[in-house]
């Protein structure tokens, strides 16, 4: 089964390959004044973290949600930049018990920034520790088991908690309301996305010409980790089979060669509308027939390919199932019947 980190045209970041993190990690931004996009977060979050660098204090908690691949992570190692303090890192999968949480909070330093990415995957005990933790810097760490166990309160130093999601409904109500700044990053528009090109352009050395950073643009879905992803195979393509400088006629070639239309559809989205539009007469289907019908499972269908889908107008959700829009008949040149 294909999974979402292994497509070029996913949001989410590549786990496992050094390499690819180390080509994202030296693209992101390491200022407020260097973020592209988001202008009303960027805004609301240059007046909080000004605010407390007047007080000399620590912000309030920050949430940012959002859809993998928009910033979330930088923003993050922004704030800590410019409150000038360290950053510690982690994840909610990674905290599935009290003590794991416990053993963070009471290595803080003074004013350091806890970055929990995906923390709506944090297990129930961990959750409840981190309440009081956040509003009264203080947790019970419990010792011995049964009738015999206490409760040993451990004074925590001020600290900002930056949590990440990209459900936010999953978040319980109290650990939602415990943030004084909440966020939510939106897709990006094409003319931000060029600025992200032309600057990641500069920083890996690479010749770009205006209509391709445009077309690049264009196919990257709105998620600036996309764009910069499609990037690095265009100037590998570029300095493969050209002179290394990436224009028009280079990048579209390159896309084609790694399957990303014009639209910025990929294998996996064309081979569900083609066997919507041609197997199906464009529906309606169920979701486990289409799945079927591609040869992959069904949460790959409904978590990988269709939020695109349907966001872009090509596909609709209806109680009896999967249907074909118009637009994505004109996508393939087909007349809806």
């Amino acid at each position: 089964m294909e999974q979402e980190t292994e497509r070029l045209v996913s949001g989410a970041a590549v786990t496992g390959d050094t390499e690819e993190q180390a080509a994202d990690a030296a693209l992101r931004p390491k200022r407020l004044a260097e973020f592209v996009g988001q202008p009303k977060v960027r805004d609301q979050l240059s007046l909080v973290l000004a605010a407390a660098r007047m007080r000399e204090a620590a912000p309030d908690h920050i949430l940012l949600s959002g859809p993998p691949g928009l910033g979330k992570t930088t923003l993050s190692m922004i704030i800590a930049n410019e409150l000038r303090v360290p950053i510690r890192i982690t994840s909610g999968p990674a905290i599935q018990h009290a003590g794991d949480l416990a053993a963070i909070l009471s290595s803080l330093a003074d004013g350091e920034v806890l970055f929990v990415d995906e923390i709506h995957r944090m297990s129930r005990p961990a959750e409840e520790m981190l309440y009081m933790a956040m509003e009264d810097f203080r947790v019970d760490v419990i010792v011995g088991k049964g009738p015999g166990a206490t409760a040993i309160p451990l004074e925590l130093p001020p600290f900002t908690l930056v949590g990440a999601t990209t459900r936010s409904g999953l978040l319980p109500a109290p650990l939602r309301d415990r943030f004084g700044f909440t966020a939510h990053l939106e897709f990006y528009d094409a003319a931000d996305l060029e600025h992200v090109v032309n600057r990641s352009a500069r920083l890996l050395g690479v010749r770009i010409v205006a209509e391709a950073a445009k077309e690049l643009a264009g196919r990257s879905r709105g998620t600036p980790r996309i764009v910069n992803r499609l990037l690095r195979r265009v100037r590998d393509y570029a300095e493969v089979k050209a002179d290394g400088t990436v224009t028009l006629e280079i990048a579209r070639a390159a896309l084609d060669v790694y399957e990303v239309d014009e639209r910025g559809l990929d294998r996996l989205d064309r081979a569900v509308l083609h066997a919507l539009l041609k197997l199906f007469g464009g529906g309606p289907v169920g979701l486990s027939t289409l799945a079927v019908a591609v040869g992959e499972e069904s949460e790959t269908v409904e978590e990988v390919a269709e939020p695109f889908l349907v966001r872009e107008g090509l596909l609709a959700r209806t109680p009896r199932g999967r249907i074909a829009t118009a637009a994505a008949w004109a996508h393939f040149g087909l007349s809806a019947p």
